[in-house]
C-alpha cells in the first residue's frame, strides 16, 4: 500500500460568473507547439498535481492522465516519457489500478514513482511484498549504484517516503540502484528498456535531490530540451484567441481575481475592443478593491469595462440569512443574474472568457476519461442551453504558472499576488450572523488594518491567505475606564503550497500587537482580537 490521502475539498465559489456556471467540462487540454511533454498517469497519489507542476518547473510540458486512459491516448500525445505516480492502493488489492496494457511498449522511458514503482515491478516479475513496518515521512536513501537518476549526486540523501508495500527485488534485468530504511530496493532501473522506478517522492520539498532526479529522468533519459515556459506561451495563446473569436464579441466576467484577470488582459491583448469585461461590486469585496480593478482595466489598460454596483441589491436579497451555504447559493444565484442582464444589455456577444485553470479541470474530471475528484466551481454545471462559446486561455496552466503569465504581460503585482478570496466574500466571514453593511464595513475596516500592517512588515507574499473573521459574539471589554460591549475580531494567516494543508503562520508578536492596537484604538465597535492557531487539517483555512 502507498499514500494516504488528506482528503479535503478546499474548493471555494468565486466572485467571478465566469467561473461559476460556464464550465465546459469536456474541452480537451491543448498542448503548446513545439514543445516537448511528458505525461503523468494519476494512480490517486496525493501529490500527483504536484509531479506535473514539478515536471514543469524543470522547463518540460506536462499533461496529468486519469491512469485508465490506455496505451493509444498516451500515445496520441506524442510524448517523449511517461511518469506512473504514486497511489494509495496496494497492487495486490483486487480492486487496486492496474497497468494498462500496452504502457511499457511504447517506445518511450518511464518513470514509476511510489505505487508506479511498485506497479512495474509486480508486473515485470519482480517481488513486492507488505513490509512488517510502514514507512511514512522523512527516510534516508543510500545510493549503491549511481545509474543515470543519481548521477552526481550523494550517496547518502534524505528522501520522503509514503507506503507500506516495498519492492523486494527488482524485476529480472533490473539493476537495483538504492535502498532505504524500510526498503530494500528503494530505486532500480533498465537502461536497455528505458524504465526506472523510484520508491521515495521526489516532487517534495522534504526530498532535496528530488528535482535533480526528475531532471536526469527529463533531460538525460527523455531527451526533452527543458525550454518550456508558462510566460512563454503568452504569443501562442492569443495567436489561439483570435483563430477562435475571430471578429466575433467577447464577454468577460471580471472579479478581480488573479485568474480572471490574467484572462482577461490576455484575451484583451488578442483582440482588443471585441472583449467587454462585466465588473459587479457585489459590496462584499475587501477595502478599496472595486475602485482598484476598474482603475487597473479601464483606465490604465483601456480595456473596455461594464461596472455595476449591486451591493444594495446583494444586501436586500441576503436580508436575515444567517447560514453560510444560504449565503453562497444567494450570491451565487444573484451573481448569474446581474451578469446575465449585462450580458443582454451588450447583445451579439459570441463568445465567455472563463478563468479555468488546469487543476480545475483536474478536479473536476475534465478531459479524457477523467474520474471526478470534486466538481470545481470552474467547471461542470454548463447549461445545455448556453449560448456562448467558451474561450479558457489559462486551461492549461497551474495557479503559479498563471501568475508567470501575469507578471509578463504586465498585470500589477498587487493583482499578481492576490491572496485567494472566497467568491462570496466577506459574507461568509461574518459567523453565525447576517451579512448587514455595518457588519460588512466593519470587517472591511478589520481586515484593511490586517492587511496593511502585513504589507508594512513585508509578509503578504509569505503567506497563502490573511483576513479577518467576524463571528456575532461580544464581549465585555474597559476602554477609558468605561465598560463596553463589542466584537470580536478573529486573525486568520496560514501558509501553504496548495490549499490541501495549511498551517497556522507564526506572525511575529510585535506585529499581533500592532495589528490588534490599531484595530481597538481605530475602530469603536471593536473591544477584543484573537488569533486563530489551527492548522490544516484538523480545521480549514475558512472558516465557513
Amino acid at each position: 500500500m502507498s499514500e494516504r490521502h488528506l482528503g479535503e475539498d478546499h474548493s471555494v465559489v468565486t466572485a467571478d460568473v465566469a467561473a461559476t456556471e460556464f464550465a465546459d467540462e469536456s474541452a480537451p487540454i491543448e498542448l503548446p507547439l513545439d514543445a516537448d511533454g511528458v505525461v503523468v498517469l494519476d494512480y490517486g497519489g496525493q501529490y500527483s498535481q504536484l509531479i506535473a507542476r514539478r515536471v514543469r518547473e524543470c522547463g518540460v510540458f506536462s499533461e496529468l492522465l486519469p491512469h485508465h486512459v490506455g496505451a493509444e491516448e498516451v500515445a496520441r500525445r506524442a510524448p517523449k516519457g511517461l511518469i506512473l505516480s504514486g497511489g494509495p492502493a496496494s497492487v495486490y488489492s483486487p480492486d487496486a489500478p492496474k497497468l494498462e496494457p500496452g504502457l511499457l511498449e511504447l517506445g518511450i522511458p518511464v518513470l514509476g514513482i511510489c505505487y508506479g514503482m511498485q506497479l512495474i515491478a509486480a508486473d515485470l516479475g519482480g517481488r513486492v511484498e507488505s513490509a512488517p513496518v510502514g514507512e511514512y515521512g522523512r527516510s534516508q536513501l543510500t545510493v549503491h549504484e549511481q545509474g543515470i537518476l543519481f548521477a552526481g549526486l550523494p550517496e547518502e540523501q534524505p528522501c520522503w517516503m509514503s507506503h507500506r508495500d516495498t519492492v523486494y527485488e527488482a524485476p529480472p534485468g533490473f539493476a537495483a540502484l538504492a535502498s532505504s530504511t524500510q526498503s530494500p530496493v528503494a530505486a532500480f532501473e533498465s537502461r536497455e528498456r528505458g524504465i526506472y522506478g523510484i520508491q521515495f517522492h521526489p516532487e517534495v520539498v522534504h526530498t532535496p535531490y528530488g528535482q535533480d532526479v526528475l531532471k536526469r529522468f527529463l533531460r538525460d533519459v527523455c531527451g526533452c530540451a527543458m525550454d518550456w515556459s508558462a510566460a512563454g506561451i503568452v504569443e501562442e495563446q492569443i495567436a489561439r484567441i483570435r483563430a477562435q473569436v475571430g471578429n466575433g464579441k467577447v464577454i468577460c466576467g471580471l472579479s478581480g481575481g488573479v485568474d480572471s484577470s490574467v484572462a482577461a488582459l490576455l484575451v484583451h491583448r488578442a483582440i482588443g475592443d471585441q472583449l467587454t469585461c462585466v465588473f459587479v461590486d457585489h459590496g462584499m469585496m475587501r477595502k478599496n478593491e472595486g475602485a482598484q480593478v476598474v482603475e487597473t482595466f479601464r483606465d490604465h489598460f483601456k480595456v473596455p469595462l461594464v461596472a455595476v454596483d449591486a451591493e444594495d441589491r446583494f444586501l436586500t436579497r441576503l436580508k436575515g440569512v444567517t447560514e453560510p451555504e444560504q449565503k453562497r447559493k444567494i450570491i451565487g444565484a444573484e451573481f448569474i443574474r446581474v451578469f446575465e442582464e449585462e450580458a443582454e444589455k451588450l447583445g451579439n456577444a459570441n463568445f465567455l472568457v472563463q478563468g479555468t485553470l488546469y487543476s480545475d479541470v483536474i478536479e473536476s474530471g475534465g478531459g479524457t476519461g477523467a474520474s471526478t475528484i470534486k466538481s470545481h466551481h470552474n467547471v461542470g454545471g454548463l447549461p445545455d442551453d448556453l449560448k456562448f462559446e467558451l474561450v479558457e486561455p489559462l486551461r492549461a496552466l497551474f495557479k503559479d504558472e498563471v501568475r508567470a503569465v501575469g507578471t509578463e504581460i504586465g498585470l500589477p503585482e498587487r493583482m499578481v499576488w492576490r491572496q485567494p478570496f472566497p467568491g462570496p466574500g466577506l459574507a461568509i466571514r461574518i459567523v453565525g450572523g447576517e451579512a448587514t453593511k455595518e457588519r460588512l464595513d466593519l470587517l472591511r475596516d478589520a481586515d484593511h488594518i490586517l492587511q496593511d500592517e502585513i504589507r508594512n512588515a513585508g509578509l503578504y507574499r509569505d503567506l497563502w491567505q490573511s483576513f479577518c473573521v467576524l463571528p456575532d459574539v461580544r464581549t465585555v471589554g474597559v476602554q477609558g475606564d468605561e465598560r463596553t460591549y463589542g466584537y470580536v475580531v478573529v486573525i486568520r494567516a496560514v501558509t501553504s503550497d496548495d490549499a490541501m494543508t495549511a498551517d497556522w503562520a507564526r506572525l511575529p508578536y510585535d506585529l499581533l500587537e500592532q495589528i490588534a492596537s490599531r484595530m481597538i484604538n481605530e475602530l469603536r465597535e471593536v473591544n477584543r482580537v484573537v488569533l486563530d492557531i489551527t492548522s490544516k487539517p484538523p480545521g480549514t483555512i475558512e472558516w465557513e
